[in-house]
């Protein structure tokens, strides 16, 4: 005789217990929230209240399909709320934490407990989850946001208004000369480079000053690694004491370009991450390898030159790259349809001295589009980058002087090398 199984045991269906597993998810939930307003000093709700008011939202929202009237769930968010007019329980409270925080937990407790009751348990939960964790890491959220400046937050402002405001009123659609202009999809990627770039830009703001020199570079590739190569070699120049930390920050600044390449065509074009990773990593492994080598002999910790980077959300700098892309975008589409893919490559030799990303782009979007092969697309981002890395090997150079330019160059020739190799070993293997 075979014994019971456990899926038989937890088989409530067509019991009175049917839906008591909705409850004890609420019941979770509440906990959740009310074990870290707990640890506050004499709060207005904690580990008890918590979960009652998820399981009141359940319980309410359970009623209120029973007899048809939504009402009742206004009826108990109402209640929950006249929880807030309660007088001070203990005349030593916490002053330091309002009662409203706690009061609009518990009533997203209360609401949590509804969306269970409607079947949406993993969007309460994770919701459950993301709210303990704002409500636990007040003090670090606190301390980045006295680090803002002014003008950081109207960075995100300024970026909020070019993915919200701008992107949808734009039409998706081909037009123009060879049907090669789409507004929507050029503002597309406006905001991907803007966002991407406002992310390294906030975390130098935030991080910059306590920062080592990896993870300055690491910061300031995201942003653009042509400028932190500037800032840093110039600085090299004016104070001598600083060569080895701004060698490490140029360093790292460059090899974050193959990273970034990588999550583009990770994110624009995934069936084009296979041979773009081929190209990218080699390189960006022997860069790697070279810049600890590096680093294993500038030990000694120097002057910290502080970082300062445009604010990459600014409405010209949005505008430049939307008409540079656009231009790079046109330019593709002529001299393609003119000489093929050779067209293609100059505009990459071209616009790759200035910037990567705007070609990159171009030719994973015509790739999606079937106008452009897997190889084609490649050996137009080993142009680009290329042209890049010499003319920022040129300003190195120039603005930094002998010596870092010798101190960079193994890293900048072992990058090349790596993406040359991985180039020859993607088309070795190409049909």
């Amino acid at each position: 005789m075979s014994g019971i199984s456990l899926e038989a045991w937890l088989n409530l269906e067509g019991t009175p217990f049917e839906v008591l597993p909705l409850f004890v998810t609420s019941l979770a939930i509440g906990l959740l929230l009310g074990v870290e307003r707990e640890r506050k000093q004499h709060p207005l709700a904690g580990i008890r209240t918590f979960p009652l008011a998820a399981m009141l939202g359940t319980l309410v929202a359970m009623l209120a399909q029973t007899t048809g009237s939504q009402v009742l769930i206004a009826v108990g968010l109402a209640g929950i709320v006249s929880l807030g007019f309660l007088p001070e329980g203990h005349p030593e409270a916490d002053i330091q934490e309002p009662r409203t925080t706690t009061l609009v937990s518990l009533m997203l407790a209360y609401g949590l407990g509804v969306l269970v009751w409607y079947q949406q348990t993993g969007l309460a939960v994770a919701t459950a989850i993301l709210a303990t964790a704002l409500l636990y890491l007040k003090p670090e959220l606190t301390g980045m946001a006295h680090k803002l400046e002014r003008r950081d937050l109207l960075s995100l402002l300024q970026f909020a208004t070019l993915t919200f405001i701008v992107l949808p009123i734009l039409p998706d659609r081909a037009m123009g000369p060879y049907l090669a202009l789409n507004p929507h999809k050029i503002w597309l990627m406006v905001v991907l480079i803007v966002g991407v770039s406002l992310s390294g830009y906030l975390a130098v703001r935030l991080f910059g000053e306590r920062a080592s020199g990896p993870l300055l570079g690491l910061l300031g590739g995201l942003v653009s690694s042509t400028a932190t190569s500037l800032v840093y070699a110039r600085e090299a120049r004016n104070t001598p004491d600083s060569l080895g930390f701004a060698t490490s920050v140029i360093l790292l600044a460059n090899i974050v370009l193959f990273m970034r390449l990588t999550m583009l065509a990770a994110i624009i074009m995934p069936s084009a991450l296979g041979p773009v990773a081929l190209v990218m990593l080699p390189a960006l492994a022997l860069g790697l390898i070279t810049t600890v080598i590096r680093f294993r002999h500038d030990q000694t910790r120097e002057s910290r030159p502080e970082l300062t980077l445009s604010n990459p959300t600014e409405l010209k700098l949005a505008l430049g790259f939307a008409l540079m892309f656009a231009v790079v975008v046109l330019c593709s589409a002529w001299l393609h349809d003119l000489y093929g893919s050779k067209g293609v490559y100059v505009v990459a030799l071209i616009s790759g001295i200035n910037d990567v990303d705007p070609i990159t782009l171009t030719v994973l979007n015509l790739f999606g589009e079937n106008r452009l092969g897997i190889d084609q697309v490649i050996n137009a981002i080993v142009l680009a980058v290329l042209a890049n890395n010499l003319f920022k090997y040129g300003l190195i150079a120039s603005l930094g002087g002998r010596t870092l330019a010798w101190r960079c160059l193994p890293t900048f020739a072992a990058t090349a090398v790596g993406m040359l190799a991985g180039l020859l070993i993607s088309t070795a293997g190409s049909p």
